[in-house]
């Protein structure tokens, strides 16, 4: 007989996105206390210690905790798909599924082919968008559920991390630049900077230079990751950016080089958001718990 019961899977997950006991009995509408001694059971069940208790830190995963919530995301997703399974057939429920767009090209369809194999009653109506097109899409309810980058969403979005990303270089293959096997961003920023023509993008990595005193002599904007990486090519400037393309060389052949960012604080993290906290046993909540086990190439 299992001792554990998918509530007790629940309520790791709680605290592992929380960071908190007290967060995570918000999120679960049960009180501290017994979170605290479910918490204890758990680990003495599993014979493991799930989270490091740092004063004034918050809980954070050990390695063996992060292993534990992995299998616990797929083991509630598969119980959701058991329990669609058995009951009566259910109506089409429209999903608006929102992916920025740089993620796309690495997101969009395994989240699609993902969630339609778990979830086939649901109607999925993917959209690729920017920061500003993806807030407004769900502030109107257009979009349900986004995979997107933590930046500029404020209070009223929930939102759980996927990966975290660091930022790359793309530079031509001739270039000084390219010999290192990471480079610095007081290197960057003595040199003309290519970075995506999006407001909040830009802004953000503009950030990471503030955060140093540096400011980059030139920035020019390219439409796309694949522009970024052709003008870089041509030795137009070097490209920042967190979307890494496979492939050494642009769509015209020629040969381009991608280096990361040596500054280990410059991390950013995707997420998976909706408008409004996650509610346990919501159907948004097991869409999102679906999507967190989706891999993310260079995750770090």
């Amino acid at each position: 007989m299992l001792y554990l019961t998918l509530r007790h899977y629940e309520y790791v997950i709680a605290i592992a996105e929380a960071g908190s006991l007290s967060g995570a009995a918000l999120a679960l509408n049960v009180s501290q206390p017994a979170l605290s001694t479910a918490l204890t059971r758990i680990e003495a069940r599993l014979g493991q210690r799930l989270f490091l208790r740092g004063r004034g830190q918050g809980f954070s995963l050990t390695p063996q905790g992060q292993r534990v919530v992995e299998e616990a995301r797929k083991l509630i997703a598969s119980a959701a798909r058991l329990e669609a399974a058995g009951s009566s057939p259910l109506p089409q429920t429209r999903i608006g599924l929102g992916v920025f767009d740089d993620l796309a090209p690495f997101v969009l369809a395994p989240a699609l082919t993902l969630l339609r194999k778990n979830f086939p009653h649901l109607s999925l109506h993917p959209q690729v968008c920017g920061f500003e097109e993806m807030q407004d899409a769900m502030l109107s309810e257009r979009i349900d559920l986004a995979v997107t980058w933590d930046i500029g969403l404020d209070g009223r979005f929930a939102r759980s991390e996927l990966a975290r990303l660091r930022p790359h270089v793309f530079l031509a293959e001739s270039d000084p630049l390219a010999e290192r096997s990471a480079i610095a961003l007081r290197d960057l920023a003595t040199r003309a900077v290519i970075l995506a023509d999006d407001g909040l993008s830009v802004r953000h990595m503009m950030g990471l230079f503030a955060s140093q005193g540096l400011v980059p002599s030139r920035v020019q904007r390219a439409a796309s990751v694949e522009v970024m990486r052709a003008l870089a090519a041509h030795g137009e400037g070097l490209g920042l950016s967190y979307s890494v393309p496979p492939g050494v060389q642009t769509y015209d052949g020629k040969p381009v080089v991608t280096r990361p960012l040596a500054d280990k604080t410059a991390v950013e993290q995707v997420v998976v958001a909706q408008l409004g906290p996650w509610q346990a046993g919501d159907p948004l909540t097991q869409l999102r718990d679906a999507l967190l086990t989706l891999p993310l190439p260079g995750a770090v």
